[in-house]
């Protein structure tokens, strides 16, 4: 894959690949967000497999719908597929079945609604920026040890990394992420 494309925005990548269909773009896009897909996941099912799990499938719900519909924010557009997608494994799970008693009934300010869920909205996106912003090794290797579970010596055999390399990214891309998040935060305030 070419590295110019990284440098795309997530429109310019789309209008390419609704011109010519290439999925090498649209795997440009998927990866920028796993991410936020994954915390997604674990928002909802609470459960790490099951979280990975959900980013699969939602990479191939993408996969099969994208070609049938024109998306403007792919973001928006990606997070509400992912939303959709563990609420209804959470309905098949039954989770939905809850007995209401009279305590649990509070009435919440509409407010504080929509701050929690904006917050949390924020932190998810202010991730995956912050994963953006890490060096590609570090980025692919933190992504495959962390989202996609992949072990040390998976990660040299598919990157051909070294791994004195591949242990040196993953502890530099923890302390470079932590750096980007306390940055932004204290500039947030």
């Amino acid at each position: 894959m070419p590295a110019y494309l990284d440098q795309l925005t997530d429109q310019e990548l789309l209008q390419r690949y609704y011109k010519d269909g290439n999925n090498n773009l649209l795997g440009v896009l998927l990866q920028r967000y796993t991410l936020l897909l994954f915390g997604v996941g674990m928002k909802y099912l609470k459960d790490e497999e099951e979280a990975k799990d959900a980013v699969q499938h939602v990479f191939l719900k993408v996969l099969t719908e994208l070609p049938k519909y024109r998306v403007d924010y792919f973001k928006s557009w990606l997070y509400m597929i992912a939303k959709n997608h563990c609420l209804m494994k959470l309905r098949e799970k039954g989770h939905n079945k809850v007995e209401i008693d009279e305590r649990m009934i509070v009435v919440r300010d509409e407010g504080d609604i929509k701050t929690s869920y904006t917050e949390k909205e924020r932190m998810l996106t202010s991730m995956a920026e912050a994963v953006d912003e890490l060096a590609d090794e570090q980025k692919t290797c933190i992504t495959m040890f962390y989202l996609q579970k992949k072990s040390y010596l998976e990660i040299v055999t598919v990157t051909g990394f070294s791994m004195m390399q591949v242990k040196s990214y993953i502890q530099n891309g923890k302390r470079n992420l932590k750096i980007i998040l306390q940055r932004r935060l204290e500039h947030e305030r």
